[in-house]
């Protein structure tokens, strides 16, 4: 009788914790809300709002507006994170595997080790990492190939003080005047640059240390990189990117819905519904990926790739 007394504590507890924690969230916003608007009535902080804006001048000759590759660069980063957030916690929680999956020898090259078997969530969540990863390098050759990565890379140390600038314009909820178009504000570009120069390649160095791919009978590789530092890297990574798309996505839609989805999915500077149609289309494809990605659709393809066992 004791085990269900205790589960049911610790169950009565944790939403204790939620129901005072909400209302404790929601005290510190408005607390955080009245302290920026003091703030910028001092007169210290409004010369540093006058000289600092908000956003650093971009470097002669950057590009203006977004190509079409972009766009669709957009989507499928969105599409694969998406997914393999799903996929990983599934990995990080699964208690019972659906099924596991063996990679096939055929056609390689021999060895005495015999290949490792992982369950099929690991093997989808490795498959979308590898085709993320492809994406990515894609997105980088073209990034610095015509001059968008000026727009997402600091050029000049302003930066930094206007990145402050725009995080107490947001604070204070008087938010930068937004021309994403031409130019995104400090704290955006710092975002961004944080999130794929930083971020992503943190991703890929702690989950691949994590894999079956890495070599495990590579001692000193090993204790150089411990694979609890990776561990220790990879979930947080995971918690930034998650914290990153729902933020990312409340400005978009709250800076200018249409005109923002006409940028990153229609490719105009316009206030037209078309961008918002394809946005609504793409999250359409995503939805269905999350309903379709179930074992009885991912068996027959891992079969494709090697052995799939219940």
């Amino acid at each position: 009788m004791s085990t269900p007394t205790k589960k049911s504590g610790t169950a009565t507890g944790k939403r204790n914790r939620l129901y005072w924690g909400v209302p404790a969230a929601l005290v510190a916003l408005v607390l955080v809300v009245l302290f920026a608007r003091w703030l910028r009535e001092l007169p210290a902080v409004s010369s540093f709002l006058a000289d600092y804006p908000g956003h650093s001048e971009l470097p002669d000759g950057a590009p203006v507006g977004f190509p079409a590759w972009l766009a669709w660069q957009h989507f499928l980063n969105g599409f694969f994170l998406l997914l393999i957030i799903r996929t990983g916690w599934q990995v990080r929680t699964t208690t019972r595997p659906s099924g596991h999956w063996t990679r096939n020898n055929k056609g390689l090259i021999k060895t005495k080790t015999p290949p490792t078997k992982i369950t099929l969530e690991l093997w989808f969540h490795l498959t979308l990492d590898a085709l993320w990863i492809l994406n990515g390098l894609v997105f980088a050759v073209l990034l610095f190939a015509t001059g968008q990565w000026t727009r997402i890379v600091p050029t000049s140390w302003d930066v930094f003080p206007n990145a402050l600038s725009a995080a107490l314009q947001y604070a204070s909820l008087n938010w930068p005047t937004e021309n994403g178009w031409i130019n995104y504000n400090a704290l955006q570009l710092l975002t961004y640059f944080l999130t794929v120069f930083i971020a992503a390649p943190l991703a890929f160095i702690s989950g691949i240390r994590t894999s079956s791919a890495w070599p495990k009978k590579a001692a000193a590789l090993n204790k150089a990189y411990p694979i609890e530092l990776a561990r220790a890297i990879h979930f947080p990574v995971m918690i930034y990117f998650v914290a990153f798309i729902v933020v990312h996505v409340f400005l978009v839609l709250t800076t200018g819905a249409l005109r923002n989805l006409n940028h990153m999915y229609a490719v105009s500077d316009g206030d037209g519904w078309l961008g918002f149609w394809i946005f609504l289309v793409s999250v359409a494809v995503m939805v269905a990926a999350w309903f379709l990605a179930r074992p009885i659709f991912l068996r027959p393809i891992a079969s494709l790739m090697g052995k799939v066992s219940r």
